[in-house]
């Protein structure tokens, strides 16, 4: 029975790399099934994914543990992953055009990851969550009660063991503790007229101006709202025919495109940091 694994690593350029990646998979008795890798002159880093089966009996831990002598002569930073899917919580608050997205993408299994759970700071699409089976858990935020709010979340993640969070339309904003607490492992959609069309009603202002393109932008979470390292955009070209209704239906489709795109290839280790910014393995 052949084992599947992901490696996906970043380090310095510098000649051998790749030999000693694929002189280490062969000598565990390893077989390449997938192979990416980008080399960013302009930084001098190489960011490498390699997707690959095992005939052998092995797992992560040994193989990751084995790999640590390649990654310590070469400075890497890397992760071996198994097929285990990533497991995901969804933060959501009234607006449930992303999550029945990637209820529906889950569903049919093309999500790349298991839902675990939905967080909401309002009731409104809890019959949306239990009706597709998923635990609904109510945490309401105010300004006395964000602090105990988000470490709530936070034991939610460790309960559930959650390894991404998603902001589907969550309106709240995290504090600078929680960002940091998932760095790396939370993904935010936004509509991509920030921060040019701030406020309540992005599309009203983007119709008064006539705007030809709506889109959206999912990015992992940050600090620095909205600044984040962006994985996805989607962009869809409109004209004067579309109000201010129309130009909000064909935002939340480019919202929910590009969130499911983001969750999909984070899920499936695509995603590596590089920076401000990211390398996106599709």
């Amino acid at each position: 029975m052949s084992h599947p694994f992901t490696l996906t690593l970043s380090c310095a350029e510098r000649p051998g790399i790749v030999h000693a990646v694929s002189s280490f998979l062969f000598e565990h008795g390893c077989d390449i099934v997938e192979h990416q890798q980008f080399d960013d002159p302009l930084r001098g880093q190489l960011f490498l994914r390699t997707a690959f089966v095992c005939a052998e009996d092995s797992d992560v831990d040994r193989l990751s543990q084995a790999f640590g002598a390649v990654a310590d002569e070469f400075g890497m930073s890397y992760r071996v992953a198994g097929d285990q899917p990533e497991r995901v919580l969804v933060m959501v608050s009234k607006l449930g055009h992303c999550l029945n997205d990637l209820v529906f993408r889950w569903r049919a299994g093309n999500l790349g990851g298991e839902l675990v759970a939905v967080v909401s700071n309002h009731e409104d699409l809890r019959p949306m969550a239990e009706a597709a089976g998923l635990p609904f858990v109510h945490v309401p935020v105010t300004p006395a009660t964000k602090r105990d709010a988000e470490a709530r979340l936070l034991e939610l993640v460790d309960e559930h063991r959650v390894d991404l969070v998603v902001l589907a339309r969550y309106m709240q904003v995290l504090s600078d503790e929680t960002c940091a607490a998932l760095y790396g492992r939370a993904i935010n959609i936004h509509h991509s007229f920030l921060p040019g069309f701030k406020g309540a009603k992005p599309y009203h202002q983007a119709f008064d101006r006539g705007v030809k393109l709506v889109g959206a932008t999912a990015h992992y979470v940050t600090p620095e709202l909205d600044e984040g390292p962006i994985i996805e955009q989607e962009v869809i070209r409109i004209d004067h025919t579309h109000d201010p209704r129309a130009l909000a239906t064909v935002g939340q489709d480019a919202e929910a495109l590009a969130l499911s795109r983001a969750v999909r290839w984070h899920s499936e280790r695509r995603v590596l940091l590089n920076g401000h910014s990211t390398v996106v393995f599709r």
